[in-house]
């Protein structure tokens, strides 16, 4: 013990930035997470591998597909400018949190009514392999995903800021949403249906809108008023950089539908086993690299801030190999114990021991993206802080374009697991792609002040 703290006193402040932000993270990734593990054994305890559960995991991720990419899109650069925008006149960082917050809001309205007026449209074109009763629960899910929507936009804004203080609480709350479908679902009498998981849905990503809100006003400490202009000195580069970011984002999000829309048509509960099994994955990338990722932006930010661009880049890579390393041993043992994982969840009530065999097939062959997806999270996090946007963009579309080829040769092969193997390959080229780009020195790096 007195070793490892020998070791950590050793390294340099901003390794400990990092770890100590990590640390933060994880542990409210796992309180989280232990929430959404919580729901998913009630859900498949109600529901089992069923047309429920297809209706509403078809319908929450083509429903959240528009608003997660403007807010994957947004934050990514959003972050380095917030780091930004409060080192300078507390005026000034007030003005532009009240203008970010009035386009939030307007996006959220926005995207909250093309969703139901787009949704017949959806259903005949993505759910076409949806059997009747499962568009009609779909169609009834997304008179409340829709205000959802809004909630989510208005979150994310929040969540950079926080972020941006190097607060992460933001990741405990989270899991909201999750703790609001758990009661929801068990307080219901049998024979409820989907309205459970509606209600739960949408009361729990209001009230984690309204609460992060809060907590991020207080976070920045300075008066906000909304104002639908772009007249804060942030705005001249955010602007072009989020737009850049946006055409990445759409490509890397549309991963998602394209699951959902390949699973559809292979039928039989296919949504619903790949659903499972995606969860369970996210449980392990929120616990492993997310928290790593989520840490280390607004530290690189500060960083080149600083004007010392090698030094970010040699503390991104030697973070990316270590969590490279640990990833395969994720994979290793998760192979051998996913079928136990997968029982001890679900296997109860309506989940049969034969789901227990489909969903475990499934989950091995998408651990073999978590290495790769663990190694790439710091270098995504590295080429923001250099502001290096149309790489990244340009990664993810040819990142989109390796995942819709695959997905037609390995699903009607593999199934649902060839959905996953696509994913897995997916994420080991665009490895490949970002760590060529951090080998290469940005034009304007200095050299490494001391630290390891």
């Amino acid at each position: 013990m007195s070793a490892l703290k020998r070791r950590l006193a050793a390294l340099h402040a901003d390794h400990r930035r990092i770890a100590l932000g990590a640390a933060r993270v994880a542990f409210f990734l796992l309180m989280g997470k232990a929430v959404g593990a919580f729901k998913e054994m009630a859900v498949a305890y109600r529901y089992g591998v069923s047309d429920v559960v297809d209706a509403y995991q078809f319908t929450l991720t083509l429903a959240n597909w528009l608003p997660v990419t403007l807010v994957g899109a947004c934050s990514v650069v959003l972050i380095p400018a917030l780091v930004r925008s409060r080192r300078g006149e507390s005026g000034a960082h007030g003005r532009f949190l009240g203008e970010l917050q009035a386009w939030a809001l307007a996006l959220g309205v926005l995207a909250a009514g093309g969703l139901l007026l787009a949704w017949p449209m959806v259903l005949q074109v993505a759910g076409q392999g949806l059997s009747e009763d499962v568009r009609s629960m779909s169609r009834l899910l997304i008179l409340g995903f829709a205000p959802a929507a809004l909630c989510t936009i208005w979150t994310g804004l929040s969540a950079a800021r926080l972020r941006a203080h190097e607060r992460h609480i933001n990741t405990l709350l989270d899991s909201v949403p999750a703790l609001m479908i758990l009661v929801w679902v068990l307080a219901a009498p049998p024979g409820a249906g989907v309205m459970p998981l509606l209600w739960g849905t949408v009361l729990g990503y209001a009230l984690q809108s309204w609460w992060q809100r809060r907590l991020a006003q207080r976070a920045d400490g300075v008066p906000t008023r909304l104002r639908l202009s772009r007249r804060a000195p942030p705005w001249s580069s955010l602007a072009a950089a989020a737009g850049i970011m946006l055409v990445g984002q759409l490509a890397m999000s549309l991963v998602g539908p394209i699951d959902q829309y390949t699973a559809a048509e292979l039928g039989n509960n296919a949504n619903a086993t790949l659903g499972y099994a995606a969860r369970l994955l996210s449980l392990l990338i929120g616990l492993g690299a997310a928290s790593v990722g989520r840490a280390a932006l607004p530290v690189l930010a500060d960083i080149q801030g600083r004007g010392d661009a090698a030094h970010a880049r040699a503390m991104a890579l030697k973070w990316s190999g270590a969590l490279l390393g640990i990833g395969v041993v994720v994979v290793l043992l998760g192979w051998w114990l996913a079928p136990w994982g997968v029982g001890l969840l679900f296997e109860r009530g309506a989940f049969t021991a034969q789901d227990t065999q489909a969903v475990a097939h499934v989950l091995r062959w998408g651990l073999l993206q978590l290495p790769f997806f663990f190694g790439v999270l710091i270098l995504v996090q590295l080429l923001a802080s250099q502001n290096r946007y149309g790489w990244m963009a340009a990664i993810a579309v040819g990142n989109f374009v390796v995942k819709a080829v695959l997905n037609t040769v390995l699903a009607p092969r593999m199934g649902v697991a060839g959905i996953m193997l696509a994913t897995s390959v997916m994420y080991a080229m665009s490895y490949m792609g970002y760590l060529l780009l951090a080998w290469r020195v940005p034009p304007n790096a200095a050299p490494v002040k001391g630290g390891r």
